[in-house]
């Protein structure tokens, strides 16, 4: 695109723009996401300050002024599920801190990090003025990676309410056992290496506790049913990781359908567990599982997503906001399992929405993609690339890795664009965060 180009339509962009100079310009954002059920708020890094800052202000405020009960996102069921018991003061941890301690599994600094920490203490202040426990917001885990550490924790509470039931679900789970503490072992194992999969047992157990659903819920009740469908949703994740691990290599749009799918069904039973269908849920998770699949090349090559499904299951009941950013610096990671660094963002590439919005001036605004009655929101419907930051970050083969091509307005309802931005805290900072990335002149700037 020429620069004469960009500058017309950045100017196209610009009359439209919400400028974001305070809290109170998220109004009108509020206003409109609040009448939805369900509101998917995304990130375009997993290591970006100000995605996690605001997207905890824009939940507190659904929260406290349009009812929302619940957040669900994109982490493991069990170690969510400690987060929710001590913000519904259930729990046995002193602080945040401690009632995050699960979540250490690389990469632990997406949940383990200040902005959560702040948030889980405000959540359990929150639920600490509600007359009824039935008006507590919830904190959820939506993903399936926790194979292990579920199956520990169906164990535990069949050990609490049924011993003879844990007998057997320990040897239906002890399929596993030869495989190691790496499920993807599992999933080579019976993939490409013709060992027998344990599907038909973890299915047989989910059934079997399904079944007791009645004899168990006669004993505590609604403590009872929280801590039962717990377990239940672990049996289920179980499952779906035992089918999702098998997948891995089988490519990658079976794997990644087969895991958002799992987070979709894990929020549609969310919504059946509370409040009988009527409760409002802010959902926490990457760009790329929140804006609609359709409208970008992951659904061009058969993959859809959690925003694809929520969309097509709620309607107009549905709200998907983005984020956005020019540049910055970011917590993310060289490769899988490496210390988190603190990585400079390198400036968005020619022909994207990030270098669109860039030319518009203005360092912080948002976007009403809903509108039909502006001439940005058609322009923003030709395709433009977009730039995608998971846990890792190669600036190295930045466009391979880190952009692919959207149409923004049938992504997202609405997007906020930070023109700079900085990189998520850890809880636990490495010699490698506090160091940061050194400038692409070093040592010449000595």
């Amino acid at each position: 695109m020429s620069s004469s180009a960009l500058a017309r339509d950045a100017e196209i962009v610009r009359t439209v723009a919400c400028r974001i100079t305070s809290d109170s310009d998220y109004d009108a954002l509020i206003q409109s996401a609040g009448d939805a059920q369900c509101v998917l708020i995304g990130e375009a890094s997993h290591g970006t300050h100000e995605f996690y800052a605001i997207r905890a202000e824009l939940t507190r405020r659904l929260i406290e002024e349009k009812n929302f009960s619940a957040v669900a996102l994109e982490a493991d069921w069990p170690d969510s599920f400690r987060v929710h018991r001590f913000v519904t003061n259930r729990g046995q941890e002193r602080d945040a801190n401690e009632a995050l301690k699960d979540f250490r599994r690389f990469p632990s600094w997406m949940w383990r990090n200040h902005v959560v920490v702040d948030f889980i203490e405000w959540l359990r202040k929150w639920n600490s003025t509600r007359t009824s426990e039935h008006d507590f917001a919830g904190f959820y885990g939506m993903d399936l990676y926790s194979m292990h550490a579920s199956i520990e924790a169906v164990l535990g509470y069949l050990d609490k309410v049924d011993p003879q039931a844990a007998r057997r679900a320990r040897y239906r789970y002890s399929c596993f056992d030869h495989f190691g503490e790496d499920p993807q072992r599992y999933g080579l194992a019976t993939a490409a290496g013709g060992a027998e999969p344990c599907e038909n047992e973890v299915v047989d157990q989910l059934i079997e506790l399904r079944r007791k659903y009645d004899e168990l819920m006669s004993r505590d009740g609604r403590v009872s049913e929280e801590e039962f469908f717990s377990a239940e949703q672990n049996a289920r994740l179980i499952m779906n990781a035992e089918r999702y691990y098998r997948a891995m290599f089988q490519g990658r749009a079976s794997s990644w359908n087969l895991r958002d799918t799992h987070m979709f069904e894990t929020l549609n039973e969310l919504f059946a567990h509370l409040n009988g269908g009527r409760a409002k849920v802010v959902v926490w998770a990457h760009n790329s599982h929140l804006g609609d699949a359709r409208a970008t090349e992951m659904g061009e090559r058969g993959e859809l997503n959690v925003g694809q499904l929520v969309r097509q299951h709620f309607g107009e009941r549905a709200c998907a906001i983005g984020f956005s950013t020019f540049t910055g610096t970011v917590t993310a990671a060289s490769d899988w399992g490496l210390p988190a660094e603190r990585k400079r963002v390198r400036q968005a590439l020619p022909g994207s929405y990030e270098e669109l919005f860039h030319a518009t001036g203005v360092r912080h605004f948002w976007l009403d993609l809903r509108s039909k009655k502006n001439d940005a929101t058609e322009l923003l419907r030709d395709e433009r690339l977009q730039r995608a930051i998971g846990v890792i970050y190669r600036p190295e083969t930045e466009r391979l890795s880190h952009y692919f091509e959207v149409r923004l307005p049938e992504q997202f309802n609405a997007l906020i664009h930070l023109d700079e931005t900085r990189a998520l805290e850890p809880l636990e900072r490495t010699s490698e965060w506090d160091r940061g990335e050194l400038p692409e002149t070093y040592p010449t700037t000595l």
